[in-house]
């Protein structure tokens, strides 16, 4: 068992970052030449020479080992979604007096090997084509991991194939990362900022999770297999009361809270925020802000590292994003920022908005980025998980708008009826009406939280994000449709005679074109559905809908055009996507078959049988068996019913595992293989509230939810 650390005992300030092979531990253990190069490598790229390398190799082994680190690895984020890790030893051959030695090269820093045909590819790698190669990230810092494993030195990388490919989710992401900047900084330009080198994306992804006990996960076959219960009525008691939401953390999860706190801050990963999320048993974690790419990576370290903290403390962390129907599912916040290197955030609208020509520019310049590429933002959420929240009354809808608020909003449309944005909102003071609260400001809207992508101070809030996704798709989408934005505005304005005319007439122009995106009311209204169609908004309810919108020609066009991705590295991702989400929806299928044959079928017909017996035992003492009667036929009526559902579901699943992988399977699991699970469940489930809790086989939601 993990030991519960009390962090009054510890100096936090130390603590942060010490797991971390940082800029100033490289200052205290580098050649200040090569700390330059390396400085000066991380901020406007470049190779290092390498001799340089391999002293930055000797030193970071130095470091680790002097951490207790025994080996090290490339650690990559390779297009299954997760993470990956090859552990390899910092001992070499023994001297002659069979000293062991250790040794980390240059090279091995650099570059590394794995099985590029071993994890998903959509067929950029064969079989028989196995190299691949991950190269080191030298923007995201080197880290020690802690783990049953001992401790590990962890280098990020990106992965590619032998031909260059982007096999991850960071290579593109950096891709984006590079062309935002290189767009931005037109921006920045044309408005007198000659001291800015760059525009950096800062990402900060709030991370939703549900917690139960390990012992009872353990007994839940759907749980271990899928992330989800398959199966499973409603509690007496769910998130109605509105008690949990912010509540007092318990006990048990605040001791959880507090180790994965110490864990994930030791490897530099900023937790900030921890609190209750409005479903029982759901809590939230959030970070500050951070560079796109360290933001993803620490990400992933927050999604790890929290399911090893449940482990330690007996509990067993839940990311899918609906584990539990009927409660609130868990969504991934991707909060969003542009900023200048000289300390500039693209999106300050200052106190005077309408004013700032800067910014009204930037917000029309996203305002026509996420109009023009609603359907390839949407994708970049879309998940077999995600399924289940996109447009329930728990996340934002499956239609992408914005959400500007209400001093923004009127804003624009000053712009777009009259050409001018003469006023502008102004702060209020917040009064309470006690004389001993303080009076304040208020913002100068409310929040909007069924809005997809919202701005909400100085940043925008991707509300669509799936809890289990990494965020590299997401944000690989949002820098690259608004440096294409940027790109077509800057074009147009360079070349302007009259900047300051053109740029107001640019203003109006894509706010005029773009402003169906705006939408400030109820995202969850079917008002809005139906407003949106009137829009042309599309409205993408599914996840093999959405993939369409990756490979559509507008989307190749974008991504070809920035060095994002090629068009046969977008068509892979599609097959990787439609085979994922047939894998995913067949595991479930055959799990829940497996559960209904092995678990509940077999209980509930002994119930029967049981039951049987008391009707012949009670009438044999002449004693009315109408109430019983009555009992024993509605139990063998959903029985019945669940059988011909489970006949139905078996038989369907074969049909697909037949099928050719590809989008016809992967269409044919979503309208014929999913529709039947439903089927099957819904008769599962009456049938738990009707029989006896001692001979239900497995732990119920009551039991989930609520005692921890």
């Amino acid at each position: 068992m993990y030991k519960v650390v009390d962090t009054n005992e510890l100096n936090i300030e130390e603590v942060f970052a010490s797991n971390v092979f940082t800029l100033g531990t490289m200052h205290e253990r580098l050649p200040q030449d090569v700390y330059d190069e390396i400085v000066r490598v991380m901020e406007n790229g470049g190779e290092l020479s390498k001799e340089s390398a391999n002293i930055i190799a000797k030193a970071m082994k130095d470091w680790a080992v002097s951490k207790g680190a025994t080996h090290f690895t490339h650690w990559f984020q390779p297009l299954n979604g997760t993470t990956a890790e090859k552990h390899d030893a910092f001992v070499t051959h023994p001297d002659k007096e069979g000293k062991m030695l250790l040794e980390f090269s240059g090279k091995e820093l650099i570059k590394g090997e794995p099985d590029a045909s071993s994890f998903p590819s959509g067929g950029l790698r064969s079989t028989f084509e196995a190299r691949g190669y991950t190269a080191w990230d030298i923007t995201s810092p080197a880290f020690i991991k802690e783990s049953g494993a001992g401790r590990t030195l962890c280098i990020p990388t990106a992965f590619c194939s032998y031909k260059g490919e982007a096999l991850d989710k960071k290579t593109p992401l950096l891709r984006s990362m590079e062309a935002i900047s290189t767009q931005g900084l037109r921006i920045v330009r044309l408005f007198g900022n000659d001291k800015a080198t760059k525009v950096t994306p800062y990402v900060g992804a709030e991370q939703e999770y549900f917690l139960v006990e390990r012992a009872k996960y353990l007994e839940r076959e759907d749980l271990i297999f899928t992330g989800r219960t398959l199966f499973g009525a409603p509690a007496p008691k769910g998130q109605e009361m509105d008690d949990h939401y912010f509540g007092t953390i318990p006990e048990s999860v605040g001791a959880f809270m507090n180790d994965l706190n110490l864990e994930l801050w030791k490897m530099g990963v900023t937790a900030k925020t921890q609190h209750n999320e409005a479903a029982p048993a759901q809590h939230e974690l959030a970070p500050i802000y951070e560079t796109a790419n360290i933001a993803t990576d620490h990400n992933q370290l927050v999604m790890e590292t929290m399911k090893k903290m449940g482990y330690y403390h007996g509990l067993a962390c839940l990311l899918h994003e609906k584990p539990f129907a009927g409660v609130n599912g868990s969504g991934k916040h991707d909060n969003w920022s542009l900023c200048t290197d000289n300390g500039v955030n693209l999106f300050e609208p200052g106190d005077t908005p309408n004013e700032n020509i800067q910014f009204l520019l930037v917000i029309a310049c996203i305002m026509k980025a996420v109009d023009t590429h609603a359907a390839l933002l949407r994708q970049s959420a879309a998940d077999v998980g995600n399924d289940h929240r996109l447009g329930a009354d728990e996340a934002p809808p499956a239609i992408i708008s914005i959400f500007l608020g209400d001093q923004l909003f009127d804003v624009v449309s000053q712009l777009v009826e009259t050409g001018e944005a003469a006023t502008c909102m102004r702060e209020k003071k917040f009064k309470t009406g006690v004389s001993t609260i303080p009076a304040f400001n208020t913002d100068v809207t409310d929040r909007n939280r069924t809005s997809p992508f919202a701005f909400t101070g100085n940043k925008f809030e991707f509300r669509s994000v799936g809890s289990s996704d990494s965020i590299g798709d997401p944000n690989t989408v949002l820098n690259t449709i608004v440096a294409e934005a940027f790109c077509e505005a800057a074009d147009i304005l360079e070349k302007a005679d009259d900047f300051q005319l053109a740029a107001h007439d640019l203003i109006k122009e894509y706010m005029t074109k773009h402003y169906r995106i705006l939408f400030n009311g109820d995202g969850y209204a079917r008002e809005w559905e139906e407003e949106a169609a009137r829009r042309g908004l599309p409205n993408i309810k599914s996840m093999v809908e959405a993939v369409d919108a990756l490979v559509s020609d507008d989307s190749v066009k974008l991504f070809e055009k920035f060095g994002i991705f090629t068009r046969t590295e977008l068509e892979s991702r599609a097959e990787i996507l439609y085979e994922r989400y047939a894998k995913s929806i067949n595991i479930e299928a055959v799990t829940m078959i497996d559960m209904a044959n092995k678990l509940y079928m077999p209980a509930v017909m002994g119930y029967v049988g049981r039951l049987a017996n008391d009707i012949n035992n009670t009438k044999a003492a002449g004693l009315d068996t109408a109430v019983m009667q009555d009992y024993i036929t509605k139990i063998s009526g959903e029985l019945r019913t669940a059988k011909a559902a489970l006949d139905e579901l078996t038989e369907l699943t074969n049909k697909a595992k037949a099928m050719a992988p590809g989008k016809e399977q992967a269409f044919f699991y979503h309208d014929k293989v999913f529709p039947a699970m439903r089927e099957l469940r819904t008769p599962i489930d009456k049938l738990e509230t009707m029989v006896d809790k001692a001979v239900w086989p497995v732990p119920t939601y009551e039991e989930l939810l609520f005692e921890i």
